[in-house]
């Protein structure tokens, strides 16, 4: 079984809410996504995806997945897709870094490896916890009510996770607009439900310690990716009354060793094209769980093609670790596949069907903007 032809695909996904505002001012109203398929001598075909939030979140951005996979796409013709860790160094050979270029094609070998062995990727990652998986939402910052309506809005379509957007500029309100985001989002909080304050790296320690300080006693929530550098995250960390959870400083598996020898947090958020794809998701997932770190499985954003991706990594992670998987197909207007995952009764279980077990609508596609055969 030898990959014949590698075709890439450039698709907008409409943001569902309008416009997404996250800290530091950056918006948007839109996502490029770049999706590939990976076809084989055999006839078998692979997807995957990658789509960066913007080109402001991560050192990553739309036309550099475009331009790594034409440097990465070449040197994988006639290689075995089911050697899914040859490929990853096929891949590092061509292209140094550049993760979210190289997550696409990683889940695409997944894909096809599920469909040759005719098991779903769950099953091949480690076996499928068979419960359902918590849905979290992305409540994108704006007036204090307005997210605390969100949340209720997400609540009722059964959501237990909710991420909470903040990081208020000094001229937008600063700490105590974000004390009162948190405060409201919370307000009606029930039990079972995970909060997770998320401000993107757009805090400094100053500002994260006023923020905490003005907050009313005994909310339950914990702060995800507080500070940009790994240097302010650290000095937050000796005075932060909340738990801690990293994101954006956890890209590479030496990221995962440095937080678990500096003791720099309580969780990470693992986004499947941040960490390169499931080859490399599967690692960081070990290493967490080996150390008793919680994880919320995510990407950055993206179609039912990375939700079906990340959902199998998150069936396949210890259910006492595992806080919640990001439904992002919630979060665009674009369905770009089927995938029967529906939320019930609080969480998504995966389909048993060989591979992602998703349907692909090529239509939506349209025509590769590359082909390499």
């Amino acid at each position: 079984m030898k990959i014949e032809k590698i075709e890439l695909y450039q698709v907008d996904l409409p943001f569902a809410g309008g416009v997404y505002q996250l800290s530091g001012g950056r918006h948007y109203t839109f996502f490029d996504a770049s999706i590939v398929r990976v076809v084989c001598d055999n006839g078998l075909q692979g997807f995957g995806e990658s789509t960066p939030f913007g080109s402001n979140y991560i050192a990553a951005h739309a036309r550099g997945v475009r331009a790594g996979i034409a440097e990465i796409a070449p040197a994988l013709i006639g290689c075995d897709p089911r050697q899914v860790d040859r490929i990853n160094d096929v891949m590092d050979l061509a292209l140094l870094g550049h993760n979210h270029a190289k997550a696409p094609i990683d889940v695409a070998c997944w894909d096809l490896l599920g469909k040759y062995t005719g098991l779903p990727v769950c099953e091949l990652l480690g076996g499928s916890t068979g419960i359902p998986l918590p849905t979290i939402s992305s409540i994108y910052a704006a007036e204090p009510a307005d997210m605390r309506q969100r949340v209720a809005d997400h609540r009722a379509r059964g959501y237990l996770g909710h991420s909470i957007k903040i990081g208020a500029l000094d001229t937008e309100g600063g700490p105590a607009l974000d004390a009162e985001r948190i405060a409201d989002s919370l307000a009606d909080r029930r039990a079972g439900e995970y909060f997770l304050v998320d401000a993107n790296g757009g805090l400094t320690p100053e500002t994260a310690l006023r923020m905490l300080r003005l907050l009313p006693s005994g909310l339950d929530f914990v702060l995800e990716a507080p500070c940009a550098t790994w240097r302010e995250t650290l000095s937050l960390r000796k005075r932060c009354p909340v738990p801690i959870i990293l994101d954006e400083l956890i890209q590479n598996d030496d990221d995962v060793v440095r937080l678990i020898s500096l003791d720099a947090a309580d969780g990470i958020g693992l986004k499947i094209s941040k960490a390169g794809g499931l080859t490399h998701g599967r690692r960081q997932r070990d290493m967490c769980q080996a150390a008793g770190l919680t994880l919320s499985v995510q990407d950055t954003v993206g179609s039912t093609i990375a939700f079906a991706a990340l959902a199998h990594l998150g069936q396949s992670v210890a259910p006492r670790l595992l806080r919640c998987i990001l439904d992002c197909r919630d979060m665009v207007t674009l369905e770009t596949a089927a995938f029967h995952a529906p939320v019930e009764h609080g969480g998504v279980r995966v389909p048993d069907e060989p591979g992602l077990g998703i349907n692909v609508d090529c239509s939506v596609l349209g025509d590769p903007v590359s082909v390499w055969q």
